[in-house]
């Protein structure tokens, strides 16, 4: 044993003190690097803690372990030329000098990747993940934010700085090294050993491999960017019935029916899917005009309705004691699409990338085509480009026109940044847009997606007390401002008084937390304003993104055919109510004072609401669910929303307006 070890040792001292030196390099800068990051992001005052020493430990030991993963996948083609390059050439003037600026520009990556994972980290709590894979495409509004934003320009500078200091002091020892000689064996062993270390990788290691503490600190901690960064670009989908614990089809479907029709919706005579119903409401309809806004990032954690004290929002404080205003409800997600998703299809999220941006998202069941079918004029406005996540393309395909930033004339706008154009413009070309439909005789119903409260936060000047891109809180103060004076002005339209004006979020400001999804992060308000028609009222149920269409069609006594998943809140029993939130790929369902997750390899977790701070309380139940009940309650909902969307059970019809008629009436009557 004394030999081989002896033998070992040597032969190592000779492949890593020669050619393959760099090789060496290379691993080394990478951990170096990767404990260096760990530190920094752990350090932030933002990043919730770790939970003591022994989970501290397994996280930086899982992230070393990442990062000799990601440093062999670097290294192998080098490794494979080195042991075949003939010696003359390695030993060559030239070559040693391009090895030496080939490590300068390693360290220079390495270093501009810690910087970028540490503004991405700023904006998402979180190493690169789908997002950062899902903003590749759209480069313009990225880079632009991230130029708006930071001093890429300095950061850029002092990462080239120590790069070119790092070369520098390993250049002597580069030099000397690869002018050694070796023999073939040591050379074939090596780069063998290093493509055996890849293929090792490739079959066994996966981002499951991190550590699973339920501490997301630690499990991102213990993770590599650049590996999450290419795990996500492979997967970004999933097909729930292979990466999630799953009922049988009869069964889930059978229970998600019966919790659809527990407001007294009914089954159409031949319903085109699972989830078809036909809602049926006796008093007259209303033709009211609706006006949906979904402002960006507004997390009800900024309002002074719910508790804030900064003074962040005061017009839509004002407003919410003169509309109906719905306290705890929860977005789907922490992405716009999510958000644009719930708003319109009112389907529970499935893993992986929104419907907005998927193939096949066309022709579907939304809430502007209830609108369209009665003949309302229906319209997507948003402040940014369209093309960006495909909104308007999915939008254009689904009921609505969209209209976007293009179709503002540059002399009307206020202000603009890389991500939209300052609210207040939005609103006033929305305005345009209302009274064309109105001059026309024609209702309408206009969905409008802001994006001023976004970073780099910019927005005019003189509006608010807190000076453009200063941060979130002037963002936010910003927006509210902007509501105000978009209500203001609608107010002196002919059309305002027989209009109502749902005022939401997408979702909220960010999605940290120490459980894999923080639901305290992801509750935002819902405030319906008509003065003429909806007296003032706060609701304290809980209620899903989901719930929001079918609550609003409900205001309106809209009977009509619905493939929705939502229901209308005050035709659903307290004791039904439940909520949808989920991050890319973990699930979860709010019920009976717990939230179940469901996550990828099959695993269900059920755990009691979070403690402090979540503003969430249990629901009563006449007879409390058993964690195994609700278990299957959330995989029975997600199991059917992820089968209704791939066989297109989710596909709108032109004959969702339904007449009352006898033997079709709701079992429990509206509670308006």
């Amino acid at each position: 044993m004394t030999l081989s070890f002896t033998s070992f040792r040597s032969a190592a001292r000779t492949v890593l003190g020669g050619r393959f030196y760099p090789v060496a390099l290379v691993y080394a800068m990478t951990l170096a690097v990767g404990f260096c990051t760990r530190v920094a992001l752990l350090a932030r005052p933002d990043t919730p803690g770790l939970g003591g020493l022994a989970q501290s430990a397994g996280a930086f030991v899982a992230g070393a372990f990442f990062d000799a993963v990601v440093a062999t996948y670097f290294v192998l083609p080098f490794a494979l030329w080195l042991a075949i390059a003939p010696s003359r050439l390695v030993r060559s003037r030239a070559h040693r000098a391009l090895v030496i600026v080939g490590i300068a520009a390693y360290a220079y990556l390495l270093a501009w990747v810690a910087i970028a994972e540490w503004l991405f980290w700023d904006e998402f709590g979180a190493r690169f993940n789908f997002i950062a894979v899902d903003y590749l495409i759209y480069t313009r509004e990225v880079l632009g934010n991230i130029l708006e934003s930071y001093p890429v320009g300095k950061l850029m500078s002092a990462a080239g700085v120590a790069a070119v200091a790092v070369a520098a002091a390993l250049a002597p020892s580069i030099w000397r090294r690869l002018g050694s000689e070796s023999s073939w064996r040591l050379r074939l062993g090596t780069a063998g050993a290093v493509a055996a270390a890849a293929a090792l990788a490739i079959v066994f290691v996966s981002t499951s491999t991190r550590t699973d503490s339920g501490n997301d600190t630690a499990r991102e901690l213990g993770g590599n960017g650049v590996y999450q960064f290419f795990a996500a670009f492979r997967a970004n989908s999933l097909d729930f019935p292979v990466f999630y614990a799953t009922r049988p089809e009869p069964e889930a479907s059978a229970f998600v029916r019966t919790q659809l029709t527990a407001a007294g919706e009914h089954w159409p005579a031949r319903p085109e899917s699972a989830v078809e119903r036909v809602i049926i409401d006796k008093a007259p309809e209303r033709r009211l005009n609706v006006v949906l806004v979904s402002e960006e990032s507004l997390g009800a954690e900024f309002l002074g309705i719910f508790g804030n004290t900064r003074g962040l929002t005061p017009r839509l404080d004002a407003l919410s004691r003169e509309g109906l205003l719905f306290t705890n409800v929860y977005a789907t997600g922490n992405r716009t699409v999510r958000g644009l998703e719930a708003l319109s299809l009112a389907i529970p999220p499935t893993p992986g990338e929104s419907i907005v941006k998927r193939p096949g998202a066309e022709g579907l069941f939304t809430l502007g085509s209830v609108f369209e079918n009665r003949g309302y004029e229906t319209l997507f406005v948003y402040g940014g480009y369209g093309y960006f996540d495909n909104m308007n393309a999915y939008f254009e395909a689904n009921a609505y026109r969209a209209v976007d930033r293009t179709m503002i004339p540059k002399e009307r706008i206020h202000h603009e940044n890389i991500w939209g154009v300052a609210d207040e413009d939005l609103f006033d070309f929305a305005l345009e847009q209302l009274d064309r439909a109105h001059a026309a005789g024609t209702p309408f119903f206009a969905h409008v997606m802001t994006t001023s409260n976004h970073r780099p936060y910019t927005y005019p000047a003189g509006r608010i007390d807190i000076p453009s891109g200063s941060g979130r809180d002037g963002a936010v103060k910003y927006s509210d401002w902007a509501i105000g004076h978009f209500i203001d002005e609608a107010k002196k339209h002919p059309w305002f008084d027989d209009t109502l004006f749902v005022l939401t979020a997408d979702h909220g400001a960010n999605a940290r937390g120490t459980l894999d999804i923080p639901v305290a992060q992801y509750r935002i308000p819902v405030l319906f304003y008509a003065p003429k028609h909806i007296a003032p009222r706060r609701v304290e149920r809980l209620m899903s993104q989901i719930d929001v269409a079918p609550t609003l069609l409900g205001r309106l006594h809209f009977s009509y055919r619905t493939k929705f998943f939502g229901h209308d809140l005050f035709t659903t029993p307290p004791s039904e109510d439940r909520a949808f939130v989920a991050n890319y790929q973990t699930l979860g369902y709010l019920r009976d004072g717990r939230l179940v997750t469901l996550m990828p390899q099959k695993r269900v977790r059920v755990a009691p609401y979070p403690v402090g701070g979540a503003g969430l309380t249990p629901e009563p139940s006449d007879e409390r669910l058993s964690d195994a009940q609700l278990r299957d309650e959330a995989i029975a909902w997600y199991q059917l929303a992820f089968e209704a969307y791939r066989t297109r059970q989710i596909a709108g019809d032109d004959a969702n307006r339904v007449r009352p008629s006898a033997g079709m009436i709701r079992i429990a009557e509206p509670s308006r």
